[in-house]
């Protein structure tokens, strides 16, 4: 098997592994307790809490654990909507976010905020402009990705946060869950208030992630109970699951400068080879190293449906995607492909291969090797139908 899906989800490393079973068995108190063994989990969270923010350059106060992404982006979404209400009632964001973006700023919209959706570009970015050109003085949030999970494009968040300074009223919120562990963030530095992130994107566990919310920064929380998390997010903490993400926070930071080169260098290979034997292929997203992620590269086959390619690769026991996990069953065309430009018919034969650290050379060379097997036979199909 050739799991190139890792944009979806990554295989839990082993190290991780062991982390996360021997907390789940010898570290089993309730860090809210206040005897020893309550005592024992609460240091783990701290500890857990203290490698990820360094990795961050932020302070351990600013983290707040969460069970993923999307819980991630609906804290900071909607908890900047809700408690900042009376501020205004204008959010900004693009036609290329995650589902967990788009579908809470459609839940908004249905409540009485406005909404803008901002375009991008053939290459999936937004213009910075286009963000200075939106902002009225009753924006109060603009949630912008760092890393587009299916193309790949990498948006200019420097110069976002830049502009996104100068109204005091409006806040800032990043999803970078695909970007952790393959590229720098710097959300100090960046003027970022709220960022997202998710375990499971960097060989870690399902089912936690982490929202950094910069010093004083005020939510109106999603869950409200115990008061664990600062009063950010009530509810016992999943001491084992933290410490798994702490775990792999650390190994994607020191993995991070062998990797990328070695993907960036695998991109490239791919690129150069099906370019030169396939026809009808286009390359999606920004390609260089700078402005795409080094682990993802996006292809479009005008005519065919990616549905169809995933599953004719699979039978050469090649795993791969079409759009985002979240949103990849059923025929519609890619919402991120179309917002770029294509064609509904190129936007429909979308196709996503993502690396990960397991990834290997030889993995890559049989992807190569399928591709170029099975795209030209399901173009003949599809020609001789057509007919």
């Amino acid at each position: 098997m050739v799991y190139l899906d890792n944009s979806a989800t990554t295989r839990p490393d082993p190290e991780v592994i062991r982390v996360v079973a021997d907390v789940m068995e010898n570290v089993y108190g309730n860090p809210s307790s206040l005897h020893g063994w309550g005592g024992k989990a609460e240091r783990l969270l701290k500890q857990a809490r203290e490698a990820t923010a360094r990795i961050l350059g932020v302070s351990p106060g600013s983290l707040v654990f969460t069970s993923g992404g999307t819980e991630a982006n609906n804290m900071a979404i909607k908890g900047v909507a809700i408690q900042h209400r009376n501020r205004g009632r204008h959010l900004i964001t693009t036609q290329v976010e995650h589902a967990a973006v788009l579908e809470v700023c459609h839940q908004l919209e249905m409540m009485g905020w406005k909404v803008t959706r901002l375009p991008v570009d053939e290459a999936g970015r937004v213009r910075p402009q286009d963000v200075e050109a939106a902002m009225t003085e009753e924006t109060v949030l603009v949630s912008v990705m760092h890393t587009n999970n299916e193309v790949g494009t990498i948006q200019p968040i420097p110069e976002i946060g830049r502009i996104v300074s100068r109204y005091p009223k409006a806040f800032f919120h990043v999803d970078a869950v695909q970007a952790f562990g393959k590229c720098e963030l710097r959300p100090r530095e960046w003027g970022v208030d709220l960022m997202s992130l998710s375990a499971h994107k960097f060989h870690g566990p399902k089912g936690v992630g982490a929202l950094y919310i910069r010093k004083g920064v005020t939510l109106s929380p999603l869950l409200t109970g115990g008061g664990q998390e600062e009063g950010f997010r009530s509810g016992t903490q999943n001491v084992s699951g933290i410490a798994g993400f702490a775990k792999a926070a650390i190994l994607a930071e020191a993995r991070r400068g062998e990797a990328v080169p070695r993907w960036l260098r695998w991109k490239g290979e791919m690129i150069e080879a099906l370019t030169s034997s396939l026809d009808d292929l286009r390359i999606n997203g920004d390609r260089s190293a700078e402005g795409g992620a080094p682990h993802i590269l996006s292809l479009s086959f005008p005519g065919l449906k990616s549905e169809v390619i995933v599953h004719a690769l699979e039978e050469k026991g090649i795993y791969v995607s079409s759009k985002s996990a979240c949103s990849s069953k059923g025929e519609k065309p890619s919402s991120v492909l179309k917002a770029m430009g294509l064609s509904d018919e190129a936007a429909l034969g979308g196709i996503r291969i993502s690396m990960g650290w397991t990834t290997t050379r030889e993995e890559i060379r049989q992807c190569i090797d399928a591709f170029t097997e099975v795209i030209p036979k399901l173009q003949h199909v599809m020609k001789g139908v057509s007919k």
